[in-house]
Parts: C-alpha cells; sequence; structure tokens
C-alpha cells in the first residue's frame, strides 16, 4: 500500500516519513509489509488512507491546482482539506488516528455492519430502511448514496438484516455485506461523533483555498466554523455523494481527478454521469 508511490516520487516518500515521526510508529513499514490483521485495524486503516492519499496527492506536484472544487467520500474529506490547505498533513494525521480509535470503540460498545444494495435507487434503499425499523425495533438506514444504483446501508445486526430483506424483497439486484464491524454514518457512532467534535475544537481549520463540497451537505463550505460542524456530523449522516458529484458537474466541473491509489470514485464519477472526464492519480501521473 503506497509502496510503488514513494518508489515513483522523493515528495510522496517523504509524506511516508513525516506520518512515521507524528505518530511514533513505522506507519510505512506497516503500509508497505502489512500484517494484514493490523492493518485492517479502523486505527491504522484510517491514518494509512490518508497517507496513502496525500503521498499520491504529492506526486502529482502542480497538476490539480487548478481544481474549481475538493471533495472526499468520508474519511477521503480530511485529505480534501490537506489538499485545499484548510488542515495540515500532521493535524489530519492526528485527527484521523483519533476518528478511527473512537468509531472502533463505538462498535465495540454498539455492533452493527453494513451493506451495499445494488440496482435500486436511495429513495428506495430508504422506504426498504424505513421498512426494516418498523419491523425490528432497531435501527437501519443509508449510510452512502454513493452512485445512481449504488446505496450503502448501516445499522445494528438486527434491523440491518432486516434491512437487507427488505432491500431483496424491494427488488435489488444484489444486496452484499461489506466486511466491517461497525456501523459508520449513522446513529449507532453518535458517541463517537459527540467525543470526535470535542478533538476538532482543539484544532485550527483555516478557510480552505478551494471551495469543499461536504459529504454532510453536498454543498460547499469556506467557514471553518462550518467544517468544523460538518466533520463531526459525519459520523452519524449519510455520505451524499452522488449529490456532491452533481452539484459540482452543475456548477461547471467537467474534469476529475481522484487522489490516490485507486480507482473507485472513477467508477461512480462514470455511473453518475458519463459525460464528465474522469482520471485517476495513475492516468494524471503519465506524462
Amino acid at each position: 500500500m503506497g509502496r510503488e508511490l514513494c518508489a515513483l516520487s522523493t515528495a510522496a516518500a517523504d509524506v511516508f516519513s513525516r506520518a512515521d515521526r507524528v505518530l511514533g510508529f513505522p506507519l510505512s513499514q506497516l503500509c508497505f509489509e502489512g500484517p494484514r490483521e493490523l492493518l485492517d485495524d479502523t486505527a491504522n486503516t484510517q491514518p494509512a488512507i490518508l497517507t496513502v492519499s496525500v503521498a499520491a496527492l504529492q506526486a502529482m506536484g502542480e497538476r490539480w491546482r487548478e481544481a474549481a472544487f475538493v471533495a472526499g467520500h468520508s474519511l477521503g474529506e480530511f485529505s480534501a482539506l490537506v489538499a485545499a490547505g484548510a488542515l495540515t498533513f500532521e493535524e489530519a494525521l492526528l485527527l484521523v488516528r483519533e476518528r478511527g480509535r473512537l468509531m472502533k470503540e463505538a462498535g465495540q460498545r454498539s455492533p452493527g455492519g453494513m451493506a451495499a444494495v445494488i440496482g435500486l435507487d436511495a429513495a428506495a434503499v430508504e422506504e426498504a430502511c424505513a421498512q426494516a425499523r418498523q419491523a425490528s425495533g432497531g435501527y437501519v438506514g443509508v449510510a452512502n448514496d454513493n452512485c445512481p444504483g449504488q446505496v450503502v446501508i448501516s445499522g445494528d445486526e438486527t434491523a440491518l438484516q432486516a434491512g437487507i430483506e427488505a432491500a431483496k424483497e424491494a427488488g435489488a439486484r444484489r444486496v452484499a455485506r461489506l466486511a466491517v464491524s461497525i456501523a459508520a454514518h449513522s446513529p449507532l457512532m453518535a458517541e463517537a461523533a459527540a467525543a470526535f467534535q470535542q478533538v476538532l475544537e482543539s484544532v485550527t481549520i483555516r478557510p480552505p483555498s478551494t471551495p469543499f463540497i461536504a459529504n454532510a451537505t453536498a454543498s460547499p463550505l469556506t467557514a471553518p466554523e462550518q467544517i468544523r460542524e460538518a466533520l463531526g456530523r459525519q459520523l452519524t449522516s449519510p455520505v451524499r455523494w452522488t449529490e456532491s458529484l452533481r452539484w459540482m458537474i452543475d456548477h461547471g466541473a467537467a474534469r476529475f481527478i481522484e487522489i490516490g491509489p485507486g480507482e473507485v470514485l472513477t467508477g461512480l464519477l462514470r455511473r453518475t454521469d458519463s459525460a464528465v472526464e474522469g482520471l485517476t492519480t495513475t492516468m494524471a501521473l503519465q506524462p
């Protein structure tokens, strides 16, 4: 994870060195060599993903500087805020390390899970979740509206299973459990969100140099206090990714660059609007 970026760019390698110093343990070694089960601990996964994303950003140099907007999916919001200068990498790294720890503890106190629903729009999925909530007495709801026809639901175990069955009955083409043991972006994260909001109060957030499209609002935020509130609220509210993409497209965005090692968001973009251009970091780094 991130090894190829470091071989390609000294700027990317420097990001990993900075992460090791800030965290006080060799995150770079964990990313490059594992073990996988330790990397999959969300307290490590979150700073690892942020580090790889910022390493990719630094490897790109000036290629992205003319961006009209920045946005990130869930944890990716912190990478977006680093890109826009609202947070330093070091500040963001410590924040996501604590975010991961709090979410892990919340999952231990209030176990739950998540599932991807394919083939239904967000409104139909939410209707299925409402039926499941009524039938089970627990909570399940939309966690990520990723793109048309791909929605993730989140909730406690009993309600989640009821939601899966309700989605299938509503005509979902496929419903797949995700390999997580927490109910992210749901009320089950309320304690973690409250604690994380206090952590956010101790950090200086600067006005972003580029408008930041927040998951919680699907619209631009530029005031530090608005950003702080949205980052705390994000743990319990849905990731409104489809709306965020459409807002940016409606306001003139015709090319999107996915900063990071993968191409998941580029795929979501294509399914949201095939007329706009989507580039991965690998594509953008080509001469």
